[in-house]
């Protein structure tokens, strides 16, 4: 009786205990996020060092699918990997001395090629639709004799078929113009300055054998990307929350006031 009445103040729900808990738990996942990120985008520059190499081409001689001075990336394979219509480096000393070239196999071992019937190259008698050749031209503007493909060795065309020193421009040579797989370092997957992306697959080579399997290149190009931004979204909390904090504190305080 007459005894003074305590008065305990609990938190309200959405207190600060519970701001803490959650602003603890987005730094812990901005955490998990940029080691995610870093994860993998070095992971995909790690791979990429590892698959491709970098190639600037001097020449107009694969125009238009590579222009002169072009940046290309190129996966690094055995000569065994090559398949007709790649686009490949390699290094023929009967060609250019100490200079690795760029060209498209156009036939392998034991292929008989020639050119031209009605406008087109022709690979084990069967014409080859060469859509990567520029607009207007034709292939026949490079005739050549029947040539029939030693074992072990590659026949390579520029695809500007008028002003390339291809295999064309070798038939005289011992090896007849042809080139040792051997000889092949590596595959281009992409011109990548200027962006032109990806190269098309050579479908006119399909009737003939199997293609080439593209690169890893778009998965390496999703990693590193995918990377960036899981790191730059981890980065961020931390100073979007600091603001939303402030800007929670500052319409409180003027809730208080208009109370």
């Amino acid at each position: 009786m007459g005894g003074e009445s305590s008065t305990s103040t609990a938190p309200r729900g959405g207190g600060a205990g519970t701001a803490r808990t959650g602003s603890s738990l987005g730094q812990r996942l901005s955490g998990v996020a940029v080691a995610l990120g870093l994860v993998l985008f070095l992971g995909g520059f790690g791979w990429a060092a590892v698959v491709y190499r970098p190639y600037t081409v001097p020449t107009s001689s694969m125009s238009p699918t590579i222009g002169v001075g072009d940046r290309v990336v190129a996966q690094r394979i055995d000569g065994d990997e090559v398949r007709r219509g790649d686009v490949v480096v390699f290094k023929d000393t009967a060609w250019v001395s100490g200079s690795k070239v760029v060209k498209r196999v156009v036939a392998v071992g034991g292929d008989t090629v020639s050119c031209c019937t009605n406008g087109k190259l022709t690979v084990n008698g069967k014409q080859i639709d060469e859509p990567y050749l520029p607009e207007g031209s034709l292939a026949e503007i490079k005739n050549f004799p029947t040539v029939k493909v030693p074992e072990g060795r590659l026949f390579l065309l520029g695809d500007e078929r008028q002003g390339s020193l291809d295999s064309t421009a070798h038939l005289t040579d011992a090896a007849g113009g042809t080139v040792s797989r051997n000889a092949v370092s590596a595959r281009v997957d992409a011109v990548v300055w200027p962006m032109n992306g990806m190269l098309k697959r050579p479908t006119g080579f399909e009737a003939i054998g199997t293609l080439s399997q593209p690169g890893p290149l778009r998965v390496i190009v999703y990693l590193i990307v995918g990377g960036a931004l899981l790191i730059l979204a981890g980065s961020l909390y931390g100073p979007v929350a600091k603001l939303a904090g402030r800007s929670g504190a500052r319409g409180r305080a003027e809730a208080v006031r208009a109370g």
